[in-house]
């Protein structure tokens, strides 16, 4: 989750709108053709049947509970490599060297999946009509219900035998989070949405609380037009609300800065102090950049019963989270995507969330004390 976010910015198509993308941007869009039409390689494979099978595989995905679908032809990502770079130059990614790796497997999808041709992309939303407590140590929403790796997963295999089952021959892998592919951009590709000053994907029908996934595969289907108008206009609620300055610049996020970074990949046994002094009560991610965004008005609740919130993680008291021992955090998190911070790192979070509290004047329940390690 955290590391598509990062790249999605590089991933933002900047070019000059020609239509109204908003009026045309369904969650299950009309197709285009892409040329060439691989007949050659497919006998009798032509536009039209192209055109049909992509229709009917949308209808599958929406079957299967995924809100959105798109498909983009498979090829270098250019101008998106070149962002790449530089921000990876720079230093922008802190920490997490793993998105320095694989470099060209990551703006080709070619490079990933040998004989790719479409990259099909699917929505699913998270969202749910519900808030954190007051004083409640803060889980980011996306890690409420159980792990969306295995959930996303699990639907994604179920579309990829259903389109193997239409033609017989299929080459092609899914992923979710989980390898070198810039989901983010390859949505926008497909007609799916935006990438936002804060980085995020935007969809115009359902906001941004939702988990991308990706089936590159060897057949060629219609293509979506990608979405190419930014919505966002002169809007800077996340960039303002932002409470560590992570978005440096519209349409930028540096990890160094990022309170989902350091919350969440980070493997030290402390914060720095100006991301602990900005933290809040944050000890799992943090969603203040969508929290504000005006565009999540038209989120709706998830359909997918997983994702819906654990019991205590929501409202559970900062302090209490301070008692858990490794046995009792295994159990509650088992199959949730918050054990990705390990035990240690969980729990530095909720002392450095304690030590933010402290040095913001709030109350808190116990002296505060410092978030190294004993």
């Amino acid at each position: 989750m955290l590391s598509s976010w990062y790249l999605s910015r590089m991933g933002s198509i900047r070019t000059v709108p020609t239509s109204p993308d908003i009026k045309r941007a369904k969650s299950f869009a009309q197709p285009r053709i892409c040329f060439p039409y691989f007949t050659d390689l497919m006998p009798g494979f032509d536009k039209n049947q192209q055109f049909a099978l992509a229709q009917r595989l949308k209808k599958e995905a929406a079957r299967l509970g995924f809100d959105a679908c798109g498909i983009a032809e498979a090829q270098r990502l250019n101008e998106e490599a070149e962002r790449l770079e530089t921000w990876l130059a720079k230093g922008r990614h802190a920490s997490m060297a793993y998105m320095a790796r694989n470099f060209e497997k990551r703006v080709d999808p070619r490079k990933l999946v040998p004989g790719a041709k479409r990259v099909i992309s699917v929505l699913c939303s998270y969202w749910q009509e519900a808030e954190h407590a007051e004083k409640a140590g803060k889980i980011s929403r996306y890690a409420w219900g159980d792990d969306y790796h295995q959930v996303m997963k699990g639907r994604l295999y179920e579309l990829y035998a259903w389109l193997e089952s239409e033609v017989k021959t299929l080459s092609g892998r899914a992923f979710v989070d989980s390898a070198p592919v810039m989901d983010k951009a390859w949505a926008q590709r497909a007609g799916m949405g935006w990438i936002a000053k804060n980085t995020n994907l935007i969809n115009p029908q359902i906001g941004s609380w939702f988990f991308v996934g990706s089936l590159i595969v060897d057949v060629p289907l219609a293509c979506d037009d990608p979405f190419t108008h930014d919505h966002c206009g002169s809007c800077t609620r996340c960039i303002d609300a932002c409470p560590t300055d992570a978005i440096y610049q519209p349409y930028a996020v540096d990890a160094n800065r990022c309170i989902s970074y350091w919350t969440i990949e980070h493997r030290g046994n402390s914060l720095p102090e100006e991301i602990v002094l900005g933290q809040e009560d944050w000890i799992f991610g943090c969603d203040i950049c969508q929290d504000v965004c005006p565009w999540n008005k038209f989120s709706y609740s998830t359909k997918e019963s997983r994702f819906l919130p654990r019991e205590g993680i929501r409202d559970t008291p900062l302090e209490e989270w301070e008692e858990l021992d490794l046995e009792a955090f295994r159990k509650r998190f088992k199959g949730s995507a918050v054990k990705r911070a390990k035990y240690e790192g969980f729990m530095r979070n909720v002392r450095a969330a304690k030590r933010s509290r402290s040095l913001r004047g709030r109350p808190s329940a116990v002296s505060s004390k410092p978030d190294e390690a004993p």
